[in-house]
């Protein structure tokens, strides 16, 4: 029992020290931008509300970053969040795109070539790189289906089943490199379908899973405790093509965040535990392709999971070597 405790405590070091690092290429590929002081015409008794989407809102990581963020920049006047309607992903992100009047200004979600050419992206990773981290929720009943699987060949051949949402970039990100994926519009739904033995696993981020199953409530659904499967994936904040001021004001705000330390601390309040139950350590690497990020983001991703590797220890015949079909 000590030596599993000190092998998830190493565990956990090591994920933060990943971190760390990957804080300092943030600040290397998003400088501070020069803005003046206060924004021409903006005063700092102005107040706005920002609507931001309604799965982000409920977030209470996302939700806190991006009160962090506003915070840091009293220059552009007071703020108040307010969540959005529901709404699909798809639409979120269409809803962003329209003119005013809109029901929603912000979101954060996976970034993608396209996503940063219809939108204003702030090119922060907002849970520094571990949304392309994903690990397997499972029906308890259905471990069996991943014992030994080792490589993606594996999760290939054994025609073993992986859902996602119909507009995340994740899905056709498995599908790229073979995977089979089960997809539904809401995240809720995927939960039921899950249930219902319509795929295997429900791949879930890094950052996001355990508060998932907290939601949740069902004990029957359990964490596949052998397999990593990764690849570059990043979330931003995204506004309107038009909403600039949003844009500025989010950017300097991260980057002084970052610049003082405090967007470390979030990284380590909101999901160091989960590094440390997750005990990525001892987990398999299924590394995968992803062909739809910019050169950018690209860099920072492929990065990330250089750097991934070295903090887990691993040496790279280790770590499965990409394949597509």
């Amino acid at each position: 029992m000590r030596a599993r405790r000190q092998g998830r405590q190493w565990a956990w070091q090591s994920w933060l020290a990943y971190l760390g690092g990957f804080l300092a290429l943030l600040i290397t590929c998003a400088p501070i931008h020069a803005l003046p002081l206060t924004p021409e015409g903006l005063s700092p008794a102005d107040e706005r509300t920002i609507t931001l989407w309604y799965r982000n809102y409920d977030s209470p990581a996302i939700r806190a970053l991006v009160a962090l963020a506003l915070s840091k920049t009293p220059e552009y006047g007071r703020f108040r969040l307010t969540r959005s309607i529901e709404m699909v992903q798809g639409r979120a992100l269409l809803e962003l795109t329209r003119d005013h009047p809109r029901v929603l200004d912000l979101a954060a979600v996976a970034t993608s070539v396209e996503r940063e050419k219809d939108l204003l992206a702030i090119p922060v990773p907002i849970d520094g790189g571990l949304l392309g981290f994903r690990v397997c929720v499972v029906m308890e009943d259905a471990l069996s289906r991943f014992e030994g699987v080792a490589s993606l060949d594996d999760l290939r051949d054994r025609g073993l089943r992986i859902g996602q949402g119909l507009h995340w970039p994740d899905a056709t990100i498995l599908q790229v490199n073979g995977v089979q994926v089960v997809t539904h519009s809401r995240y809720e739904t995927l939960f039921k379908m899950l249930r219902n033995d319509r795929f295997d696993c429900f791949a879930r981020g890094v950052s996001e899973v355990l508060f998932d199953l907290e939601l949740e409530q069902d004990p029957e659904l359990v964490i596949e405790p052998s397999l990593l499967i990764a690849y570059p994936m990043l979330s931003y904040f995204f506004v309107g093509p038009e909403d600039h001021v949003l844009a500025q004001r989010l950017q300097l705000g991260m980057d002084r965040a970052i610049q003082d330390g405090s967007f470390s601390r979030y990284l380590n309040r909101y999901y160091g535990e989960a590094l440390e139950v997750l005990a990525l350590d001892r987990r398999q690497v299924l590394l995968l392709n992803n062909p739809y990020l910019g050169r950018e983001s690209s860099e920072i991703g492929r990065r990330a999971l250089e750097t991934l590797r070295v903090r887990m220890g691993q040496q790279r015949s280790s770590v499965t070597p990409v394949k597509t079909r």
